[in-house]
């Protein structure tokens, strides 16, 4: 589904008209246009599902290394930059840190393509917590591996900007596989 351009630009004008404002005045003029292509690029992430953005960045490589049961050999990739929109007020989820792990079964994913799933999966409305298990869901079908945990820390101006307006950082949890019962293994993405 691709995003509707021309009925965003219809509706920012009207919000605009709405709150008491001239959409014709001029530094207003262009703002549905320039909203329009912002949501295009910031909520790019609604054009994919989870399999088709697996797809997209399903690039690995075959794993040399020989993993036996007693080891726990794990890729990690800390501090993933990475903004969303709340779906509850469409308000901005910012300074999001996400740190993607996984235990390797077979093959690897190219580093850069942690982040990029990572990117795609914010740029729709979403819920923190539905954030990381996207990025889990994507990370064991790219990967083959049951054995995946996302660590993600943001702050929500839906609650710094309005309601209690508290800035606060909010931490969530996403652990597959191994990393549901292994403390240690969690500690490592810490």
């Amino acid at each position: 589904m691709a995003i509707d351009t021309e009925a965003i630009r219809g509706h920012i004008r009207g919000i605009i008209e709405a709150l008491g404002d001239d959409p014709e005045r001029e530094g207003l003029r262009d703002t549905p246009e320039r909203v329009a292509r912002m949501y295009e690029e910031v909520f790019e992430g609604m054009n994919y599902s989870n399999h088709e953005i697996a797809q997209m960045f399903n690039k690995t490589f075959a794993d040399r290394m020989e993993f036996t049961q007693d080891r726990q050999d794990m890729v990690v990739v800390r501090d993933i930059d990475i903004f969303s929109y709340c779906e509850h007020h469409l308000a901005l989820m910012y300074d999001m840190k996400v740190t993607v792990g996984y235990i390797p079964k077979g093959k690897v994913i190219g580093l850069s393509k942690i982040a990029r799933i990572a990117d795609m999966v914010g740029k729709r409305l979403q819920l923190q917590e539905r954030i990381g298990s996207d990025i889990a869901d994507i990370l064991q079908e790219v990967t083959g591996s049951g054995d995946v945990g996302v660590i993600i820390e943001g702050r929500h101006s839906c609650m710094a900007a309005r309601g209690i307006k508290k800035p606060a950082t909010t931490k969530t949890y996403t652990f597959r596989g191994a990393f549901e019962q292994d403390k240690c293994l969690q500690m490592r993405l810490e």
